[in-house]
């Protein structure tokens, strides 16, 4: 199964706490198709209170298997990149559009779908074009139940094989009838 890797600088920005027992946290904010030469953690700039940190450089593996996943994020208004941070690092980074939903389900988990940058998207068409097989659908055909060898066949009972309705151990039968 085909596959390719590749890199992508992810971005954070910190903002002052909201109040005096919050604390500063950095949240993924953008990503960058070329790698700087900085250390993961290293702040790149500082307006007033909001800094912005260099988060590392990160994998994107696409995966041949996954490229209908691909071809939904390319035609989205905006494609993305989800990428997910558990304890204030970047664990994944992904292009696939269901798997980024999924993370996202995990309370514990910060998920931000970042735009994707035009030198990403230009390599993972490529990926597309390379790797792509169309999935022909088949509508399964439905066989009638109706065969008497056919265990689903709708079992149609004989009178003395049916439910009579009587009142108690008595075997009365119900109020109204005699």
């Amino acid at each position: 199964m085909p596959r390719e890797v590749l890199r992508v600088a992810v971005l954070g920005v910190s903002h002052p706490p909201a109040n005096k027992w919050a604390t500063r946290r950095v949240q993924p904010a953008a990503l960058m198709a070329d790698i700087p030469d900085l250390v993961k953690g290293s702040l790149m700039t500082e307006l007033g209170e909001v800094r912005t940190y260099y988060m590392g450089d990160h994998a994107v593996v696409l995966h041949s298997g996954e490229t209908t996943h691909y071809i939904n994020n390319l035609r989205a208004a905006q494609p993305s990149l989800w990428v997910s941070c558990d304890r204030g690092e970047v664990s994944l980074v992904t292009a696939d559009p269901y798997e980024g939903e999924a993370m996202a389900s995990d309370p514990e988990r910060l998920v931000e779908a970042l735009p994707m940058p035009l030198a990403v998207a230009r390599r993972i068409d490529a990926f597309i074009t390379a790797h792509h097989v169309e999935e022909v659908f088949y509508k399964r055909k439905r066989v009638p139940a109706t065969s008497t060898h056919d265990p689903r066949a709708p079992r149609v009972l004989s009178d003395s094989e049916k439910w009579v309705q009587s009142r108690g151990k008595a075997g009365l039968p119900p109020k109204g009838e005699t």
